[in-house]
C-alpha cells in the first residue's frame, strides 16, 4: 500500500493495539494514529486526509456497534474497518454490517487485512461526486483518479443530456466506445438504440448501404429492402466509428445528412427523416488528414461540435493500481477467479509505456489471470518487456501516490506512542516473515526458504517454532 495513506486505529486493548500496530507497520503505512474510544473524534479532526478508520475492542460490545454508527454519522465517506472477536462470537446487527466497510476477525491474517486496507484506499481514491449530483455509476467504467481522466468525466457530465454531436479522439484500446455508450445510457436518450458502425471495418462500396439502407432491386444482392443503420438508430444514438477511415465520397454524403437531418436508401429518392444523435470517433489525427486532402474540413467541424480527448495510459500511470484492481474484480465476478500483485510487479506495469492502453492492460490482467489463479504476481511472472524494464536501471522515475509501494524492511521503523516489546516485536515480525514468504511460494518450504536465504531444516525448525500449519492468522501470545 502506500506510505502516505493515513490510518486511525482506535483500539482499547493494549494488547490487541501493539499487534495491529505492528502489522501496519510491516506492510508498509508509516501514517498510523492511535486513539482511544473517548478519544478517537479529537484526533480524527486533526487529520487532514483521512483514509479509513480500524475499529476494535471498546469498553463493551455495545459501545463498539455504537461507535461504529457514531463514525458513519461523522463521515460516511471515511471507509471503517470493524474487527471482530470471532471466538466471542458477537451477534453484529445488519445496520452495523451496512454502515461497516469491511468486517474482519481477530486475531487478523496478514492476508485478510492488506486485501482489507487495499480496497478501502482504492475506495477512497475512486470516490467521485460528479458536481450536478448526478449518479456516479454514470463513470463506472472509467475508473481512475488522475487529472486527465477527471477531465473527460467533467466534459461527459456537461454534455450527456444534450444532443450536440460529439467527436471522440485518442488511441486505439483508450476507452473511446466506453466514452460513448456511457454517453447513450445515462442521456434521454438511453430507452432508444445505440448503433455502432466501424466506418473502417465495412468496404466503402457498401457502407452507405449499411448507413442510409436499401431497396429491393437497388443492386445485384438487394432481394429485399433493407432498413439502414440511421433508421435503426431513430430515437437514439448512432455511433461512428473510426470515422477518419470513411471515403471521400462517403464523407460527402454524411455531411448531408448531418446538415439536413434527412437521406435517402440507396434506389430511392423518398427522403426518411429521423431524430438521432451522432456520437464519432477516431485514432486519426483529422487536422493532419484535412491538411492532407483526406477529410474533408466542412464534416469535421460538423463533427468537433464537442470534442473529447481520450489520455492514453502513459499519461495516467497513477490510475494503473485502480484500472488493475477494476479489471480483476470484473474477472472475480465472470470467472470465479483472482490474482494479487506484488509491489514490484505493480511498479512495472506502471513504469510501461502501453502502447495499446486501457485495452492491453486489460488483456495482459486476462491472461495472468489464467496463468496463475488465485496467485500472487511477481515480476518474474510477468512478460518479458516488464521484466527488463523491472532490472534496468534507467527506468523512468514513478511519481504518484497510488502505487503500492515496496516494504523497505531497512528503514528505521517507527516506535509506537505506548512503546513495544522488542522481543515478542521481532518474533511477530519474523512469524509474519516466514508467513507471507510461504504465501509467495504456494506453501512450497523449499522455495520459501530460498526466498529467505535460508537452509530448508532451519526453515523447518522455525515453522515448528511458530506452530505454522496451515492456518495463517498472526500469532497470539
Amino acid at each position: 500500500m502506500t506510505e502516505s495513506a493515513t490510518v486511525i486505529l482506535v483500539e482499547d486493548n493494549l494488547e490487541y493495539r501493539r499487534k495491529i500496530l505492528s502489522i501496519l507497520e510491516f506492510i508498509g503505512y508509516s501514517n498510523v494514529v492511535v486513539a482511544q474510544s473517548s478519544d478517537w473524534r479529537t484526533e480524527a479532526e486533526k487529520l487532514e486526509d483521512l483514509d479509513t478508520i480500524l475499529l476494535g475492542h471498546c469498553s463493551s460490545d455495545q459501545d463498539q456497534l455504537d461507535l461504529c454508527h457514531e463514525m458513519n454519522q461523522w463521515n460516511a465517506g471515511i471507509p471503517l474497518l470493524f474487527l471482530v472477536e470471532k471466538e466471542r462470537k458477537v451477534k453484529i446487527p445488519s445496520e452495523t454490517i451496512a454502515e461497516a466497510f469491511r468486517l474482519l476477525d481477530l486475531p487478523l491474517t496478514y492476508s485478510h487485512l492488506t486485501d482489507a486496507l487495499q480496497q478501502a484506499h482504492i475506495f477512497r481514491l475512486s470516490d467521485q461526486r460528479p458536481v450536478s449530483g448526478r449518479n456516479v455509476e454514470l463513470f463506472r467504467s472509467l475508473v481512475g483518479n488522475s487529472r486527465a481522466i477527471r477531465g473527460v468525466r467533467k466534459l461527459m457530465e456537461q454534455v450527456v443530456n444534450s444532443s450536440a454531436t460529439v467527436l471522440i479522439l485518442g488511441e486505439s484500446g483508450t476507452g473511446k466506445e466506453v466514452v460513448a455508450r456511457n454517453l447513450h445510457y445515462h442521456s434521454d436518450r438511453r430507452n432508444g438504440p445505440i448503433v455502432p458502425v466501424n466506418c473502417g471495418a465495412i468496404p466503402a462500396e457498401l457502407l452507405e448501404s449499411e448507413l442510409f439502407g436499401h431497396e429491393k432491386g437497388a443492386f445485384t444482392g438487394a432481394i429485399s429492402a433493407r432498413q439502414g443503420r440511421f433508421e435503426l438508430a431513430n430515437g437514439g444514438t448512432l455511433f461512428l466509428d473510426e470515422i477518419g477511415d470513411m471515403s471521400m465520397p462517403m464523407q460527402v454524403k454524411l455531411l448531408r445528412v448531418l446538415q439536413e437531418r434527412t437521406f435517402e436508401r440507396v434506389g430511392s429518392n423518398k427522403p426518411i427523416e429521423v431524430d438521432v444523435r451522432i456520437i464519432a470517433a477516431t485514432h486519426r489525427n483529422l487536422e493532419k488528414m484535412i491538411s492532407q486532402n483526406t477529410f474533408r474540413e466542412d464534416l469535421y467541424y460538423r463533427l468537433n461540435v464537442f470534442p473529447i480527448d481520450m489520455p492514453p495510459l502513459r499519461d495516467r500511470i497513477d490510475d494503473i493500481p485502480l484500472l488493475v484492481n477494476e479489471l480483476v474484480k470484473r474477472l472475480e465476478h465472470e470467472k470465479r477467479s483472482s490474482i494479487r500483485f506484488t509491489p514490484s510487479a505493480m511498479m512495472a506495469l506502471c513504469q510501461y509505456r502501453w502502447p495499446g492502453n486501457v485495452r492491453e492492460l486489460s488483456n495482459l490482467i486476462e491472461r495472468l489471470i489464467i496463468m496463475h489463479p488465485y496467485g500472487i504476481v511477481d515480476v518474474s511472472d510477468l512478460p518479458e518487456k516488464f521484466q527488463a524494464l523491472a532490472e534496468s536501471k534507467d527506468t523512468r522515475p514513478v511519481e504518484f501516490e497510488q502505487v503500492i509501494a515496496p516494504v523497505e524492511l531497512n528503514n528505521a521503523p517507527r516506535l509506537p506512542r505506548d512503546g513495544l516489546n522488542l522481543k515478542e516485536h521481532l518474533n511477530d515480525m519474523e512469524f509474519t516473515l516466514i508467513k507471507q514468504a510461504l504465501e509467495e511460494a504456494g506453501g512450497v518450504v523449499a522455495h520459501a526458504a530460498k526466498r529467505l536465504n535460508m537452509r530448508r531444516t532451519t526453515l523447518v525448525e522455525k515453522l515448528r517454532k511458530h506452530g505454522i500449519h496451515r492456518g495463517d492468522s498472526m500469532p497470539r501470545n
